[in-house]
């Protein structure tokens, strides 16, 4: 249930980069074709548009100003050419193709205007690989499912869980919950009730706490998550045996 950082499959940096837009010519015609070929390929492609998804829904659309349109016109007007003295005379003596000076010129400046362009493509490409960093980063820390846990009898909250796009999962109390000695607090899951709860955390205290969810399937909506108070390192029997003191379903967050 772990997304990648730095040192991620190349499968999966492809997909990021795919969905981002930061694909051109035959790599993106070379990522497309893979798609219908590819299963895992697929699968991440998909992964990532959902993980991306709300972050592009908050975006607002903003529209050109007209200053920048004018801009844009102003830069793309051809200015007239004004030739220097040492240009007439080069013109009147002979063609072009003769002139030395000019073709000499004009490979320099040729040279320089590659070395631009390399410059110019280390430069995106160094700015791309920043910016699906930043859009992960940013992903990671927005939850992608939170559940609220309420106790039953007196409709308090007592807790939230959070679910994260890397794998992470984590229980946040919001008010001390009171442990007896001889006691500990014991998180569950229950996402098929065939299967049956399954235990995710232990804690002696109220405090936060990650939860352990990796052997488990992906977190989905209305999983249930509840917090028992079991005897001390936990239920006996791998189910809940103590009162069920704050539970919740999983819904999108927002």
């Amino acid at each position: 249930m772990s997304m990648h950082d730095d040192n991620t499959h190349p499968t999966d940096d492809l997909a990021a980069d795919y969905v981002m837009g930061l694909l051109e010519g035959a790599e993106l015609a070379a990522a497309e074709a893979r798609m219908t070929d590819d299963a895992d390929f697929a699968r991440a492609v998909s992964t990532w548009r959902e993980r991306l998804a709300d972050l592009d829904a908050t975006a607002e659309a903003l529209a050109p100003s007209a200053a920048l349109w004018d801009r844009i016109a102003d830069s793309t007007k051809i200015k007239p050419a004004i030739p220097l003295p040492g240009a007439r005379a080069a013109l009147r003596g002979a063609t072009l193709w003769d002139n030395i000076g000019f073709w000499r010129s004009t490979g320099i400046g040729g040279v320089f205007a590659a070395l631009m362009l390399v410059v110019i493509l280390i430069g995106a490409l160094a700015t791309s690989r920043q910016l699906r960093r930043e859009l992960i980063a940013l992903a990671q820390r927005k939850p992608i499912y939170v559940a609220v846990l309420v106790n039953d009898v007196t409709r308090e909250t007592g807790a939230i869980v959070n679910t994260f796009s890397d794998g992470r999962v984590e229980l946040i109390p919001l008010r001390p919950i009171d442990v007896p000695a001889g006691r500990t607090l014991q998180v569950w899951t229950l996402w098929d009730r065939d299967i049956g709860p399954k235990s995710i955390g232990l804690t002696g205290q109220s405090r936060t706490l990650q939860l352990d969810l990796e052997a488990l399937p992906d977190t989905v909506a209305d999983q249930l998550f509840e917090i028992t108070l079991e005897p001390e390192g936990g239920s006996p029997i791998g189910r809940p045996t103590g009162p069920i003191l704050f539970k919740g379903n999983a819904a999108r967050a927002l």
